[in-house]
């Protein structure tokens, strides 16, 4: 049976080279004004000719993902010179005419249809595949059994679907909300999560003026019937794949880096227990997979694969979280130094966690901090960079959490 793939977000480099770092065979980018992340940082040409060189030999896509107007599809044109520079494996499209054009100029890239399109059925997917399509990211409404009767149907198309992160509540990500009351189109890439919001509605008349929550918990707080829960497959990796799934994707190009390392690598042990037997030890997946629950999120779901029942349920509590992203660990500046990039505030004696790709976490509550003169330091902030000299065995590349 061909691997499964990996396939993970990256809202700028330093994501990037933390989605491969922790697993990923694949990362997809945004170009600037092309993407429907128009919000994340999005990668500039220097960027992006950097990620040519950190990919090596595993797989970069470009998400062009947006729906173009008239003036929007000349501008993509007057840019196929430069997007030819970038090591693109393939460009994720929903937009027919950004096809056309990305498939005339680019003959040898792959072009990956955009879960955008609303592909849920084996007849539309051999007609994408006549218009030069190789890979179906199916919509997000389609059922686990019509994978497998997509795949049967369609044997040579590659199929990717998203495994975990956030949905929308519109079909598709099809949403009008957002440009309806802020002007900010979500099908342009530039959504201003209206959903999210904390709604409240005019009760009827017999009290004017008084407005209440959509819906309130038992503890008096409130929520939206508009928010729904996040996804999360972590325990089907196996009917995916038997189902005919090529590519699992991870959503969240906008989230952090920690977010971006710790549920790549839970899904890489999830994979790597199913293609490599003994690879990874029960008690160690379930520690990874533990993780998933402890980065930001919403409530869980299984989206549509086994029934709508579930994700039609809207999410009743606001984002979870255990800890807090605290910085990252550099290059080993000399015997147990090295360098520290703080994203929030640290303070010496507080118990830190060091997260990295093989390991859950490690505790560590006797660090030491200097600045980079050597003189030791009561704390770190965001901003600059330190040193750190754990009490632990650590290694660059690992992340640096605390509980909140």
């Amino acid at each position: 049976m061909k691997p499964i793939e990996l396939l993970a977000p990256a809202g700028n480099l330093e994501k990037l080279h933390y989605a491969y770092r922790y697993g990923a065979d694949a990362v997809y980018v945004g170009l600037d004004k092309f993407s429907l992340r128009q919000k994340a940082d999005n990668f500039s040409a220097e960027a992006l000719q950097k990620a040519g060189e950190i990919k090596g030999d595993r797989k970069l896509y470009c998400a062009v993902n947006a729906l173009f107007h008239q003036k929007e599809i000349a501008r993509l044109e007057e840019s196929l010179d430069e997007i030819g520079t970038f090591p693109f494996d393939a460009f994720i499209v929903s937009d027919l005419g950004a096809a056309r054009l990305l498939r005339s100029r680019f003959p040898e890239t792959e072009l990956h249809l955009s879960t955008q399109a609303s592909c849920l059925n084996a007849e539309a997917v051999k007609t994408y595949r006549e218009l030069g399509f190789s890979r179906i990211i199916l919509g997000r409404e389609v059922r686990l059994e019509e994978i497998a009767d997509i795949k049967a149907a369609v044997p040579e198309m590659e199929l990717e679907c998203f495994v975990h992160g956030a949905m929308c509540l519109a079909y598709s990500g099809r949403c009008f909300l957002s440009a309806y009351l802020a002007d900010r189109s979500g099908n342009e890439g530039s959504c201003a999560h209206s959903c999210r919001w904390n709604w409240r509605v005019l009760e009827e008349s017999q009290r004017p003026g008084e407005y209440l929550p959509i819906v309130e918990d038992p503890d008096g707080g409130y929520t939206t019937v508009l928010s729904s829960k996040d996804l999360c497959m972590i325990d089907y990796v196996a009917e995916l794949r038997d189902a005919g799934i090529d590519s699992l994707k991870i959503e969240g190009r906008m989230k952090s880096l920690y977010y971006t390392a710790v549920v790549t690598r839970a899904y890489r042990k999830a994979i790597d227990s199913l293609e490599k037997p003994g690879s990874v030890d029960d008690k160690s997946l379930a520690a990874f997979r533990d993780e998933l629950f402890r980065v930001s999120h919403r409530e869980y779901s299984t989206g549509f694969f086994f029934s709508k029942k579930d994700i039609e349920t809207p999410c009743m509590e606001s984002y979870q979280r255990e800890y807090l992203f605290l910085g990252t660990v550099g290059e080993e500046l000399e015997p147990g130094h090295f360098l520290f990039n703080p994203k929030n505030h640290v303070e010496v004696g507080m118990t830190i966690e060091f997260v990295g790709p093989e390991i859950p976490f490690i505790e560590d509550g006797a660090f030491l901090l200097y600045d980079d003169e050597g003189n030791e330091l009561a704390f770190a902030d965001h901003g600059n960079s330190y040193r750190i000299c754990p009490s632990v065995e650590v290694e660059p590349g690992y992340i640096v959490r605390g509980k909140l």
